[in-house]
C-alpha cells in the first residue's frame, strides 16, 4: 500500500514523539541535510562516475540514500509546521505555469 505525503508526515512525527529530544533544530537539521545530500553524492558517484567504491566500503545504495533525505525533509517540515502536500502542490502550481515553456516538450503524436 502506498502512503500519502500526510501519512508519511504522521508516521515521522509519531516516530520522532517517542523521543524526549524531539526534533533536531533547524540549522541542525539543515546540515543534517547536506550530509545526507554528501552521501547520495557518494553513491551516485560509485554507480554512475569514474570513482569505484573500495573493497572496505560500505554497501549503501542510492534508494537509502533517497530515504535517508525523504525522512530528514520530513523532519525538517514537521518541525517547521509545514505541511509537504501543500508545499508539493505550490511547487508543481510554480512549474506549471511559470516555467511551463523552459525546456521542450516531447510531441504527443
Amino acid at each position: 500500500m502506498e502512503k500519502s505525503l500526510d501519512e508519511i508526515q504522521h508516521e515521522v512525527d509519531q516516530y520522532i514523539s517517542q523521543f524526549k529530544e524531539g526534533y533536531f533544530s533547524p540549522l541542525a537539521m539543515l546540515a543534517r541535510m547536506s550530509e545526507e545530500v554528501g552521501e547520495l553524492a557518494r553513491e551516485v558517484n560509485h554507480s554512475f562516475g569514474e570513482k569505484p567504491k573500495k573493497t572496505d566500503e560500505a554497501n549503501n545504495s542510492i534508494e537509502l540514500e533517497l530515504g535517508d533525505i525523504l525522512f530528514i525533509t520530513v523532519c525538517f517540515a514537521n518541525s517547521l509546521g509545514i505541511n509537504l502536500t501543500d508545499a508539493y502542490d505550490k511547487v508543481m502550481h510554480k512549474f506549471n505555469t511559470r516555467d511551463a515553456n523552459r525546456w521542450t516538450k516531447k510531441d504527443t503524436d
